[in-house]
C-alpha cells in the first residue's frame, strides 16, 4: 500500500490499461478492472457511485492513493440523478442560521463556475417575489447581501431589486396580486447526473479503478479491523474479493444499510427524506427568470431547465423502497397547488412531462421534520479500516469527499498529501472556452447547426472531439434521435463506448435526461436507442428486446405510481417493476 517502496516503483513502470484512455468507462474496461480488484491490493475501497463516492475517488486518487470505487447499480442512480440540481448556498439555511454551510457551498459554487467544471455548471436567474409591505424587502436584501458576499470572490451578478412593474415584466407569468414588488438574484445549475459520472471520470484519468454493476455483498477481516470488501458482479453472478487498507462507505441513504453488513454500530443514523419534482414545457411559464417560492414548511423552486422548467420540492420523510422513491398523486397535487397560487395561468396534470423523485440522505436529528433537518455531513471512523459518511448536500460533496479521505488515510501507512480538488479540473473543463467562441467552426467542420456544437459543449466540454470522432465513418449518427431531437445518436453510442452506461434505462435516465424531458418518457425512442447501444455492448437480439421491455415497464409502472393517493401503493406498484440489473441482491449495498 501507499509509503512502501516497490508499490511505488510498480506504479511508474506499470499503466494496467496501456493503450487506452483509463477515464473511457466502456466495455473493453470491465474484465480488466474485474481481474485488478482481485490481483491487486488498494489503499481505499470507495463504496458508492454517487457524487460524495465519485468525488471520495477522485479526491483521493489526486492524493496518489490507489482507490477502487464500486457502485451496485448505476453511477448516480440514486439522489445524485434527482436533485434540484443547482449548486446553490441554500438562502433557507441563512434563516436557521447555519452560516458556515452556505459560506462553504458558495465558496464550492464559485469554483465550480470558474475553475472545476464551467462546461457543466451555469449561472442560473431566480426572482423572489415580495409579498408584504415594509419590513420584507429590507429583511430578504439583507439576507441575500450575505449571500451575495459570503463565498469569497463572485462570477455571477449580485442582486437587482425590482418594482411590481419590473418584476411582471421579467416574469409576466405571475399574477399582479402574487408580489408587491421582487429581488433578483443568481445561483448556478448542472445537469447532476452528468457532473458526476464526469466526476467519476476524472476520478478514472487519475489512476481509480471504476467500475459499476458491482454490489458489495461483504466485508473482509483482518483481527479487528476491515481489510476489504467481497464484490458481486450483477451482470453475471461472479464474486470476487478486494483488499485494501481502508474503507469507505459513501451510500447516502443505504448508509445504515452497509453499516448492518459490516457487523458493527453506526455512529450516526441516516433519515431518507422524499424530494419529487415535476418538469412542464418552457412556454408554460412565460418568464426569463427562475423563481423561488416560499411554503408552509419549506421553499419551492421554479428552474428553468433547457427548454422546460423544473417545479419542486416536496419533503417528506420516505422509509419504503430506497431503490425506486415513487412519486404520489399527492406529492404532485402539492406542487401544482403552491406553483400555481402565483401563476396567472395555472398548470394542469395534462402539461407534466416528466416527474422524479429523489431520497435525500439527511442525518437523523431529533426533529420530526425533515425540512429542518440539518444539511451538515458527519464523517466517522466506525471501526478500524471503515469510514462512513453521510447527510450534506450535492454542492458541497466536495469537502464532504475530502473529510471522508482525511478520516480514512489514518488506517494507511505514509502520510498521503492533502486534497488538492480544488485545483483539479473535471474532464472537459480544459479548453472549454476556447472551443465555446470556436463554436461556429466546429459546426461547420462537422456540418452541424452552431446552437447544436454549443449544446454539445455544455454537456461534453473539450470532450466534444471525442465524441464527434464516433461519427467520422457513420455521419448518420449525428442525426437527433427521432423522438427526442434534443440529443444525437452518436451521444447515445458515447454513453455506452465511454461512459459507463450498460443498460437502456443508464442512457435515457442518466447520461441523457430524455426520461423526464418529454411526455412519452422514453418509450417512442426506446427502441432506436437500444439499438445504437446493441452495437456498442454486443447485445443480441433478445437482449435488445429484453431492455426495451424492462424500460417501458418501469415508464408504466413509474406512471401508475403517480396516479396513487399514498406512498405505500405508489411504491407497491413502483417496485413490481423489474429490475434492469436482474442479478442485484436486495436489500441493495
Amino acid at each position: 500500500m501507499l509509503g512502501k517502496v516497490e508499490h511505488e516503483e510498480e506504479r511508474v513502470v506499470t499503466n494496467p490499461r496501456s493503450g487506452s484512455d483509463p477515464a473511457q468507462l466502456g466495455p473493453a474496461g470491465r474484465e480488466e478492472s474485474w481481474r485488478r480488484f482481485g490481483d491487486e491490493t488498494f489503499d481505499l475501497v470507495v463504496i458508492g457511485g454517487g457524487v460524495v463516492g465519485a468525488g471520495t475517488a477522485l479526491d483521493a486518487a489526486t492524493r496518489g492513493l490507489r482507490v477502487a470505487l464500486v457502485e451496485a447499480r448505476d453511477l448516480a442512480s440514486g439522489t445524485s440523478s434527482r436533485s434540484s440540481k443547482l449548486f446553490h448556498g441554500g438562502l433557507r439555511y441563512l434563516e436557521q442560521l447555519e452560516f458556515g454551510l452556505v459560506r462553504e457551498a458558495l465558496h464550492e459554487r464559485e469554483l465550480m463556475l470558474t475553475k472545476i467544471a464551467p462546461h457543466l455548471v451555469k449561472p442560473v436567474s431566480f426572482l423572489y417575489p415580495l409579498t408584504h409591505r415594509i419590513w420584507e424587502r429590507p429583511y430578504t436584501a439583507a439576507g441575500l447581501l450575505m449571500y451575495d458576499t459570503m463565498g469569497g470572490a463572485r462570477s455571477v451578478p449580485g442582486q437587482k431589486h425590482l418594482t411590481r412593474a419590473g418584476a411582471l415584466r421579467m416574469v409576466p407569468a405571475l399574477k399582479r396580486s402574487a408580489l408587491i414588488g421582487g429581488i433578483r438574484y443568481y445561483d448556478a445549475q448542472s445537469d447532476d447526473a452528468r457532473h458526476t459520472m464526469t466526476v467519476a471520470r476524472t476520478a478514472a484519468h487519475y489512476g481509480a479503478v471504476v467500475r459499476t454493476s458491482t454490489q458489495v455483498v461483504g466485508f473482509l477481516r483482518e483481527a479487528d479491523r476491515i481489510s476489504g470488501v467481497r464484490v458481486r458482479d450483477v451482470e453475471d453472478g461472479r464474486e470476487t474479493e478486494i483488499q485494501a487498507g481502508a474503507v469507505v462507505n459513501c451510500t447516502g441513504v443505504w448508509t445504515d444499510e452497509l453499516q448492518r453488513l459490516s457487523g458493527g454500530r453506526g455512529r450516526f443514523r441516516v433519515r431518507a427524506s422524499k424530494g419529487v419534482h415535476i418538469v412542464v414545457p418552457r412556454d408554460r411559464i412565460v418568464s426569463e427568470s427562475g423563481m423561488i417560492l416560499r411554503t408552509e414548511k419549506s421553499v419551492l423552486f421554479v428552474i428553468p431547465w433547457r427548454n422546460h422548467w423544473i417545479v419542486g420540492t416536496t419533503d417528506t420523510d420516505w422509509n419504503l423502497d430506497l431503490a425506486h422513491p415513487a412519486a404520489t398523486k399527492h406529492d404532485i397535487d402539492y406542487l401544482l397547488e403552491h406553483v400555481n397560487s402565483v401563476l396567472a395561468t395555472p398548470l394542469t396534470h395534462d402539461d407534466i412531462e416528466g416527474v422524479y423523485a429523489g431520497l435525500r440522505p439527511l442525518l437523523a436529528g431529533e426533529s420530526e421534520e425533515t425540512s429542518k433537518l440539518s444539511r451538515e455531513h458527519a464523517v466517522a471512523r466506525v471501526a478500524p479500516g471503515l469510514v462512513a459518511i453521510a447527510g450534506g448536500k450535492y454542492t458541497t460533496y466536495r469537502v464532504m469527499a475530502a473529510d471522508a479521505v482525511d478520516a480514512a488515510v489514518v488506517d494507511l501507512p505514509g502520510r498521503p498529501p492533502s486534497s488538492i480538488t480544488d485545483k483539479v479540473p473535471l474532464l472537459g473543463a480544459d479548453g472549454y472556452h476556447a472551443l465555446v467562441n470556436q463554436a461556429d467552426h466546429l459546426a461547420a467542420e462537422h456540418g452541424l447547426h452552431p446552437y447544436r456544437v454549443r449544446h454539445l459543449l455544455d454537456r461534453y466540454g473539450s470532450l466534444v472531439h471525442e465524441v464527434l470522432a464516433l461519427a467520422a465513418d457513420r455521419p448518420e449518427l449525428l442525426k437527433p434521435i427521432e423522438s427526442a431531437p434534443d440529443y444525437l445518436g452518436v451521444e447515445v453510442v458515447y454513453a455506452a463506448s465511454h461512459e459507463g452506461a450498460l443498460h437502456l434505462e443508464d442512457v435515457l435516465a442518466r447520461r441523457t435526461r430524455i426520461s423526464i424531458e418529454y411526455a412519452h418518457r422514453g418509450v417512442d425512442c426506446a427502441e432506436q436507442v437500444a439499438q445504437l447501444v446493441a452495437g456498442v455492448l454486443g447485445w443480441s437480439e433478445e437482449e435488445t428486446k429484453r431492455e426495451v421491455e424492462v424500460y417501458r415497464a418501469r415508464v408504466e409502472a413509474e406512471r401508475d405510481s403517480q396516479l396513487q393517493p399514498t406512498d405505500e401503493s405508489a411504491d407497491a406498484l413502483r417496485a413490481a417493476a423489474p429490475e434492469a440489473r436482474a442479478g442485484l441482491i436486495e436489500p441493495v449495498s
